[in-house]
């Protein structure tokens, strides 16, 4: 028997609410009621729900506090929040906070469908992205990993498929976004597991090092080369080999490289014996190599080689709903690593966090962290910790003097520019753009008409 979904609406208006419980038991949704913010959070803490839909102006307690405590009872269940007084602002504030989703009344009773069906579908998401954390988890530290957003959760879904095949694959993203460790996920849960796992930075060796490297030498191919040595490739034999930063091997580097992958066999340098190798190739690079083709230093054959399987991972500054639970996470093992008892960010903090670019992406993140935790004081982590770190990183990126209304405005460009370069690598597509973002075509557009008039 498949159980009703629970659905909890939030509403002082009781029309409104009459009017959503219709329409949601037609849905095939069990509906519960609360007139108020406070009554909602109660109701909470008696039953879990599989959605909240809330209405962010009450008399009592409003929406947006109300968000706040239920996120605090229950972060899982996601939230949509509805008003007829719609603003960038609040509705950055509202998803700053945990909302899924901002809809304005009049409701488009379609558009909140799709919304709905999206938060429940994103909220299963979640549970299996947890279930196949745990997975990975079994084989390596996860920790660069951690993340619930729905790029995250794709990216860990198709990790878990693509570990059990013998696909060459290839991870793009910028620096510090955690690729080797995804490439340590992949051989660590397949078949090969129980043999090597051999790492190599092609970018940190000449030429003729790093082709003694892979191959391998005989005795006298060069001046030092005093015996035989056998390369990373016959190392990983059986198992895996990671070509990190592979765009900057050289044109003829290039060449050897997609011979040994067409012929799965290489020649020590100085020999003439041909090896044999069983081997995964796992590439990784920070440029993009399409773009790397087009300009002449990339083989266009090596790439499609090395692209079988293709993974991107997106820097952190776009997937900044992850940027809460990775900070949270590595304050625990940085504050129990240095035996301080520090218990979280305050609100101010994680605003600071949440406002940063991270250029550096996780790497930084995780650096920013241990810092602050190294030079705390006291048992939270304030906005002055935050500040001090990334202010030394990146001057000037810190909150002016001007207050509430310049970070306001921060937020707002921040969102203008992620939603106006999410249009543009949709090609103008507005459907697809909303869907790649995780919003509705309505707010969308809602937004879109409100940087226009702003000109």
């Amino acid at each position: 028997m498949i159980t009703e979904k629970a659905v909890l609406v939030v509403d002082d208006d009781s029309v409104h609410r009459m009017m959503l419980k219709k329409h949601l038991s037609d849905w095939g949704y069990r509906v519960n009621e609360a007139d108020d913010g406070h009554v909602a959070v109660e109701a909470v803490r008696q039953m879990p729900f599989d959605l909240i839909i809330m209405d962010i102006c009450m008399l009592n307690v409003s929406g947006i506090e109300a968000l706040e405590q239920i996120k605090i009872v229950n972060p899982e269940t996601p939230v949509i929040i509805m008003t007829a007084y719609a603003s960038v602002e609040t509705a950055v504030s509202a998803l700053k906070k945990g909302a899924y989703d901002y809809l304005t009344k009049p409701l488009d009773f379609d558009e909140l469908k799709i919304s709905i069906e999206r938060a429940t579908e994103h909220n299963r998401l979640k549970k299996e992205n947890e279930y196949l954390r745990d997975r990975l988890d079994e084989k390596f530290n996860r920790q660069n990993l951690i993340g619930q957003s729905a790029a995250m959760v794709k990216l860990l879904e198709t990790i878990a498929l693509v570990a059990q095949t013998e696909a060459t694959v290839l991870i793009t993203g910028e620096s510090g976004t955690g690729k080797e460790l995804i490439a340590n996920a992949i051989h660590y849960n397949s078949r090969r597991n129980d043999a090597s796992f051999i790492k190599i930075n092609c970018s940190a060796l000449t030429e003729t090092l790093l082709e003694s490297e892979l191959f391998g030498h005989e005795k006298g191919a060069f001046t030092g080369a005093e015996r035989r040595r056998e390369g990373k490739f016959v190392q990983a034999h059986g198992g895996s080999l990671f070509l990190d930063e592979v765009s900057e091997m050289s044109k003829a580097m290039q060449v050897k490289l997609l011979r040994v992958l067409q012929e799965r066999e290489i020649t020590r340098v100085g020999g003439s014996e041909e090896i044999k190798v069983d081997v995964r190739v796992i590439a990784a690079s920070n440029k993009d190599l399409q773009a790397e083709i087009r300009s002449g230093n990339f083989r266009e054959d090596l790439f499609y080689r090395l692209n079988v399987v293709s993974l991107h991972v997106p820097p952190l500054r776009e997937r900044k709903e992850d940027i809460p639970i990775l900070a949270q996470h590595f304050l625990q093992v940085f504050a129990d690593r240095n035996k301080k008892v520090i218990k979280a960010f305050t609100p101010g903090a994680m605003e600071k966090l949440l406002a940063y670019h991270w250029p550096g992406n996780i790497r930084e993140l995780m650096n920013a962290v241990e810092r602050s935790v190294v030079l705390a004081r006291t048992d939270v982590l304030d906005a002055g910790d935050m500040a001090l770190i990334m202010e030394k990183n990146n001057p000037g990126a810190g909150v002016s003097e001007q207050g509430e209304a310049t970070r306001s405005l921060s937020l707002e460009s921040m969102e203008k520019k992620n939603i106006l370069a999410a249009l543009a690598d949709c090609g103008g597509n507005k459907s697809e753009t909303a869907r790649r973002l995780g919003i509705t075509r309505k707010t969308l557009r809602a937004k879109l008409r409100k940087y226009e008039t702003s000109r």
